[in-house]
């Protein structure tokens, strides 16, 4: 037996995957005249009566996305802030408003949702949003679910990436992944890269900054500088060719790599949540502040569009996937 669309009815969430299932849930929602960028990017862009507004959601799950036991309420809280900013951050808009709802074990302290509304307050400070409200309810685990609104006059999509543009990015990669890895061995050292796993620091200027610039397209590095770039390729139908001498990994990086046995290089391609940005430029464009080149576009006419390192396959994986 299979679906209307050719699945396999016993096909589970892990064999059709984080993307085909929003492809999935994608056909059944439908749209509206109101809806200018819908499910599919970074944010969604609405139109209201009075101008238009970004949308994006996350959903942090205890132990899976946050350890009670490596972070404090505060540092949890500013991270799930943080990677939900990033949404608004990388279609080139600012964040103005916050929505959050908590599902709560009933011997949670009540000081550690405490502490978690500081953290999260504090990290919006840092773009000028405020949280505005939400819900809570009752669970075996924490999960925080965070909704962000901003604004932008013209977002900058994922799709727009054209044959000779520059690739660039902006903010640090590998430092999250290193920082995870060490504490997944009992580490808390180097610190620096620990204490950006637990808060990260997303570049939030740089976003509006890249708008400005004229970019084409940019997406956040959450999941993986190759798998995060590859949807920027697969949404242009182009190659992204990656250049691996702008991409040396820092000091930190290479001492967690070192410690682990593990090449420097599977942290900067393969390791997210740092929330960097990258975003691609026509050929000619001056860079933004705080922006560096590490890439350029080519067509996509011998072979599917995707991510290449120096001309060949990436050597390693390209980043988290939710499930399998």
């Amino acid at each position: 037996m299979t679906t209307s669309d050719d699945r396999p009815a016993e096909a589970r969430v892990r064999d059709v995957g984080e993307f085909g299932l929003i492809d999935l849930v994608r056909a059944e929602l439908g749209s509206g005249s109101r809806v200018i960028v819908g499910p599919g990017d970074d944010a969604a862009h609405l139109d209201t009566d009075t101008g238009r507004v970004l949308v994006s959601t996350d959903v942090l799950v205890e132990n899976r996305h946050f350890r009670r036991d490596w972070a404090s309420a505060e540092q949890i809280g500013r991270r799930a802030a943080a990677s939900n900013l990033s949404d608004i951050n990388a279609m080139g808009g600012r964040a103005t408003a916050v929505t959050v709802g908590l599902a709560l074990p009933d011997d949670l302290p009540a000081a550690w949702v405490v502490d978690l509304a500081r953290g999260l307050a504090a990290e919006c400070e840092r773009v000028g949003a405020h949280v505005i409200g939400g819900d809570m309810t009752a669970a075996d685990q924490v999960v925080i679910a965070v909704t962000v609104i901003g604004e932008t006059s013209v977002p900058v999509r994922r799709h727009g990436a054209a044959p000779g543009d520059v690739v660039a990015v902006a903010g640090r990669l590998g430092w999250s992944a290193a920082g995870l890895a060490a504490l997944s061995r009992g580490f808390r050292s180097p610190r620096s890269v620990v204490e950006a796993h637990l808060v990260p620091q997303p570049p939030y200027e740089a976003g509006p900054a890249a708008a400005a610039a004229g970019a084409t397209a940019m997406i956040d590095v959450s999941d993986g500088l190759l798998a995060d770039v590859g949807h920027v390729a697969l949404a242009g139908g182009v190659l992204v060719d990656l250049d691996s001498g702008a991409l040396e990994a820092d000091e930190p990086v290479r001492t967690v790599a070192g410690a682990l046995g593990r090449e420097p290089m599977d942290f900067v391609l393969g390791g997210g949540e740092d929330f960097a940005l990258v975003a691609t430029f026509g050929r000619h464009s001056e860079l933004p502040s705080g922006w560096r080149r590490i890439g350029e576009v080519l067509e996509a006419s011998s072979r599917a569009p995707g991510v290449l390192v120096d001309g060949e396959e990436p050597p390693v994986e390209p980043g988290h996937r939710h499930w399998g």
